[in-house]
């Protein structure tokens, strides 16, 4: 199994990333996600590897910042091209990961808690776009404690 290479991996992601560096779905806003997803899986108990890995991945291959159907689906497959060159994860943990990637937008909610922490992760982040999150459409306690805080 190889580690996560994440230097190399964010480096990858950056260059073939079509909006630019300064989207806000961009660089900046993968970060925040990885930093509101790690303080959430210090509640939650989850794998911070996939924490990490979605932050990069979930937003990684948008096309416009307006809606932008399919693009956690196309940023799934990015981490399949991936997956064994810059990082590798046991199949039952890379699967979570292409689900938490492929559904993460539409509000919808899931009982897995992993997914569950990754999806509040990035729905923290939604005041960078002028968006206050709703508590209620948070997946997990901790999310919904910090949502009512922004």
């Amino acid at each position: 199994m190889n580690p996560i290479d994440l230097r190399k991996l964010w480096s990858v992601v950056i260059a073939q990333f079509p909006m630019g560096r300064h989207s806000i779905h961009g660089p900046r806003h993968w970060k925040q996600v990885e930093q509101n997803g790690l303080l959430l899986a210090k509640e939650t108990g989850v794998d911070e590897s996939i924490i990490k890995l979605f932050s990069i991945f979930h937003d990684s291959r948008r096309i416009t910042n307006n809606i932008d159907d399919g693009h956690g689906l196309r940023g799934a497959e990015l981490a399949k091209t991936l997956r064994g060159q810059y990082f590798d994860l046991p199949d039952d943990s890379f699967e979570i990961l292409i689900d938490a990637c492929t559904n993460h937008t539409g509000g919808q909610n899931t009982s897995n808690m992993t997914i569950a922490t990754c999806w509040d992760a990035d729905r923290l982040d939604l005041p960078r776009a002028g968006i206050t999150p709703d508590p209620e459409r948070m997946c997990t306690a901790p999310g919904r404690r910090l949502a009512r805080t922004l």
